[in-house]
């Protein structure tokens, strides 16, 4: 008699466990059982089902689904990991965590259920899982490489049980995992990122050791202008100072750093200003031996203090490259004005910026006017200021939008005029000239002459994403503002990346790579309108119209008068074919004419 033929099939397996089930049990069975009934109705079964999974069984404290595809099998077990994110972070009930492991093999067809390696597999990838997290094998990796916007970090291969061969694994980066890790610092639930292939530096926040607490913005723009010096070295890479900044007023282990970084050197001091006089001490540090490479204090008049600055960055770049040809130096100094008193009220105007809410933009804004005032030439000061009218208009807080629009205009024409050689005022002034007024194509020249001053400089690179972006060119857009997130990783503004990311892979119809994209800047910062606006869109036009709608009335919460009909308004230039592409996806989302 002929023996039955096995039936067998290619699939993506995703297996998951809760985490410590045993002893959610033991302290609380009632409680525990409903917490994961709730879970499983509100979360983790409908994300399945929204992703063509098929359930082929559960245990107590796990589950095993099959997916014809990997790369839905991965975006379904990243957003039941971020979806369960959220709800630990709400506190209420059981601590409920999953680690998820996923593979792709031959599997064998038995009725409803599964067998065979490939299955064994993933359950045991399942088993090297962090809390929280999700794990790829080999095989499943090289299935989603380069098709969806996660970013997966190599852990090495891995001996695991009752798998002949070691198998190499991979983990998905996300912020919103809430593992163990996450529950720490953001940086430190990061595995380290690799170092370039050149020079690398961060400059960490200098303790200010001044009497009055006030001196904290002097000492905050000291380190400002040193970050702006070194970045101007082309053979250096150096980590823009809204990463570095992350680290203030906390105890930091230098090598910790430099792994969260990517960085081989750190540059950590301190400023004392006081009666007249400045003082600055500074010692770099090689962030992979923990060896001291450089120590010095250096000190003068407050007149001299751009001296000093450039006396800093000179030390530092001498200590890592001896060879450097003094010419070089000379050409990184740049002092921006010459009326101390200018930039004073510059430095506030910084510090006040980077609280970022509508007041405290506003509050930069006079401040960096005051400094135009005191130095009608303070290139800097003209191309900040045209940059706090660009955060209005995104934020949707634009008074008056033709008046805003005309004196964007002249501030950035003029650090355009005066700031030739000032990569900064060129990609604030740039950025704002294009998306705040409309024109694309200059403010694009003056953000490309920043770059070629200053190839380091993350601002620089994310507005030459967004420009790109409005002017059609969407896998520029998204090679920018990628480059821009790597000179700043830990940058409070990364959603704000993010979301350009988001809408150019939505442009480009990559409607699965826009929306984890998208929800990942909404969750960074709930409250920016750009954010939930593409998030709505591009989950309309990925079919998930359920979690459009949901983004959209959170829209319509914070603007309710948002409308189709007044919707150019608030999101500045943009080609018409794109925009209609826009309107016809918000549309579907639910938001109103």
């Amino acid at each position: 008699m002929a023996e039955a033929r096995v039936e067998r099939r290619l699939a993506a397996i995703l297996a998951a466990d809760i985490v410590g089930y045993s002893r959610l049990m033991g302290a609380d069975e009632v409680g525990t059982l409903a917490a994961l009934k709730t879970h499983r109705r509100e979360i983790v079964d409908p994300t399945i089902a929204t992703h063509h999974g098929r359930i082929v069984k559960t245990t107590g404290d796990g589950m095993l689904v099959e997916f014809a595809s990997a790369v839905d099998a991965v975006t379904c077990a990243v957003v039941v990991q971020e979806k369960m994110a959220e709800r630990t972070a709400e506190g209420t009930g059981p601590r409920i965590q999953f680690r998820v492991g996923i593979n792709i093999g031959d599997i064998i067809i038995d009725g409803d259920d599964i067998f065979g390696d490939g299955v064994n597999l993933a359950a045991r990838v399942e088993n090297e899982c962090e809390p929280g997290g999700v794990y790829l094998s080999d095989d499943a990796y090289r299935q989603v490489r380069g098709k969806t916007s996660f970013i997966f970090d190599d852990l090495g291969e891995k001996s695991l049980k009752n798998i002949d061969q070691s198998v190499r694994l991979y983990a998905v980066r996300s912020a919103a995992f809430s593992t163990e890790a996450s529950a720490k610092a953001p940086a430190e639930a990061n595995k380290p990122l690799p170092l370039p292939d050149k020079p690398s530096i961060a400059v960490l926040p200098f303790q200010n050791m001044s009497s009055d607490p006030e001196q904290e913005y002097f000492a905050d723009g000291m380190v400002e202008e040193i970050i702006t010096a070194l970045s101007q070295f082309k053979w250096l890479f150096v980590i823009a100072r809204n990463s570095s900044f992350t680290y203030k007023g906390k105890a930091v282990d230098i090598k910790q750093v430099g792994r969260e970084l990517g960085v081989r050197y750190v540059l950590e001091g301190s400023v004392r200003k006081a009666s007249g006089k400045v003082r600055i001490t500074g010692q770099l540090i090689d962030a992979v031996t923990g060896a001291h490479i450089w120590a010095d204090r250096i000190e003068g008049g407050l007149e001299d203090v751009f001296e000093l600055q450039d006396c800093v960055t000179a030390s530092v770049v001498g200590a890592i490259a001896p060879p450097l040809e003094h010419a070089e130096i000379e050409r990184a100094k740049r002092k921006p004005t010459e009326n101390l008193d200018a930039y004073d009220y510059y430095l506030r105007g910084m510090a006040s910026l980077y609280r970022w809410t509508k007041e405290d933009v506003t509050e930069a804004l006079r401040l960096f006017y005051k400094a135009i005032e005191l130095d009608p030439e303070f290139a800097s000061a003209y191309g900040m200021g045209a940059w706090c009218y660009h955060w209005r208009r995104v934020n949707g807080w634009t008074a008056d939008l033709g008046q805003e629009i005309a004196e964007v205009t002249r501030l950035a024409g003029r650090a355009a005029e005066l700031g030739k050689e000032d990569a900064v005022a060129l990609s604030y002034g740039g950025l704002a000239l294009g998306h705040a007024s409309g024109e694309v194509e200059a403010g694009a020249a003056m953000v490309d002459r920043a770059l070629a001053l200053n190839p380091n400089l993350a601002a620089a690179s994310y507005a030459n994403g967004v420009l790109s972006m409005l002017a059609g060119d969407r896998e520029a857009a998204i090679k920018h503002l990628e480059r821009a997130m790597r000179l700043s990783p830990l940058d409070p503004l990364t959603f704000f990346m993010l979301s350009y990311a988001a809408i150019a892979h939505f442009l480009a119809g990559r409607y699965d790579e826009a929306w984890p994209l998208a929800e990942r800047a909404c969750r960074e910062q709930q409250n920016f309108m750009f954010s939930l606006r593409i998030a709505a869109a591009s989950n309309a036009f990925a079919g998930r119209l359920g979690e459009a709608r949901r983004w959209i009335g959170r829209a319509l919460q914070l603007d309710p008068n948002l409308r189709i009909s007044n919707l150019k308004d608030r999101i500045g230039p943009m080609r018409p074919e794109d925009f209609a592409k826009y309107v016809d996806a918000l549309r579907k989302a639910g938001l109103p004419e």
